[in-house]
């Protein structure tokens, strides 16, 4: 099939990611590729041209001087981001139909789904996020228009309320993020940011009596600055912010990874790159971890407790390396989501036609 795939405007495709949308929208880019389909990528400035990327239009807004006395005026970014998606949005309108034969929003933005309506090809919206009030307000818009998927049955409660999503659990490339050997400390992976709450992960494992290596992008510089760097030390090692790659050979080589949100995880991309790779995960029993770690995988935790999450790293590490990649292999991998996927389109593209 024709698949136009709309990811994000503001952090690009490619390695190494800002964060776990933008590795799944690579993965799942590439899978449908490999399987003949042909995918047009609307993605971020600098994205992987691999991905047959065709870049959105990120221009640089400078608002005037008059504009800049308005204390209501939306930031620069906001700006930046709504013509970026407003003018794909134009385009697809004007030549959608004769270039694709299903649109899939991938990314976070409202637009996509409340211009829907206008489109004369179908659209697949997977939700990624906990209910957002702006794309609450877009489905309103959308009406029918739009079929929803979410990452987890979780996520697919969560937005209950406003919209009827069938589930598709996101899936990671279990060849590779391969089998590794295990090793004496833990790790944490993912955006250092204060919903991910990499130092609550650095007290557990205090608690818990093993070294800690972090690894993934600093997106928050003041938070970084005061609630982690401080806590670094010759058992605590900050990584930076590494490749697919290194980030497997890493993680392959720990004994337990621990996952610390302070929000409802939509899904837990890390969760299962850590058990891909054998090694089972620590993690509070927060949004979809309950249903993508399992028993098998790892040991939950009472959200927000410092002292179960170091009980649990103990567990976890426990657990058989083996047992924990067979159950990636079998519930995690990429084949059941896009398997999931072409069954939508097929579905959706069946109907239009």
């Amino acid at each position: 099939m024709r698949v136009c795939l709309i990811a994000s405007s503001r952090f690009p495709v490619r390695e190494p990611y800002q964060g776990g949308l933008e590795a799944h929208t690579a993965t799942l880019a590439a899978a449908l590729i490999a399987r003949g389909h042909h995918v047009s990528l609307f993605a971020a400035p600098g994205s992987d041209p691999r991905l047959n990327v065709e870049e959105l239009e990120v221009d640089t807004f400078e608002p005037s001087a008059a504009a800049r006395q308005d204390v209501g005026s939306p930031p620069r970014m906001w700006m930046q981001e709504h013509h970026a998606y407003l003018r794909l949005m134009l385009e697809l309108i004007a030549t959608g139909a004769e270039r694709f034969d299903v649109i899939h929003n991938n990314s976070l933005h409202h637009l996509p789904v409340a211009m829907a309506r206008a489109l004369a090809v179908p659209m697949i919206s997977s939700l990624h996020t906990p209910p957002l009030a702006w794309l609450e307000s877009a489905m309103s818009l959308a009406g029918d228009e739009v079929t929803f998927t979410a990452v987890s049955d979780h996520t697919a409660r969560a937005w209950s309320h406003a919209v009827d999503a069938r589930v598709i659990r996101n899936g990671v490339d279990t060849q590779c993020w391969s089998p590794g050997p295990g090793g004496p400390r833990a790790v944490w992976t993912g955006r250092l940011v204060p919903e991910k709450a990499p130092h609550l992960a650095i007290r557990a494992a205090r608690a818990a009596g093993i070294d800690l290596v972090l690894a993934g992008a600093r997106l928050d510089p003041g938070y970084f600055d005061r609630e982690v760097a401080p806590l670094l030390d010759r058992h605590v090692e900050y990584a930076g912010h590494l490749s697919s790659h290194e980030l497997g050979e890493l993680v392959g080589g720990s004994a337990v990874a621990i996952v610390s949100p302070t929000w409802d995880e939509p899904y837990g991309l890390v969760a299962a790159e850590a058990m891909s790779c054998g090694t089972p995960v620590a993690a509070f029993a927060r949004g979809a971890m309950p249903e993508i770690v399992a028993p098998v995988g790892g040991t939950l935790a009472v959200p927000g407790d410092v002292q179960s999450l170091a009980d649990a790293v103990r567990s976890a590490g426990r657990l058989d390396r083996g047992r924990v990649r067979a159950h990636a292999v079998d519930r995690l991998g990429i084949d059941p989501m896009v398997d999931g996927y072409e069954r939508v389109y097929e579905q959706v593209g069946g109907e239009a036609a």
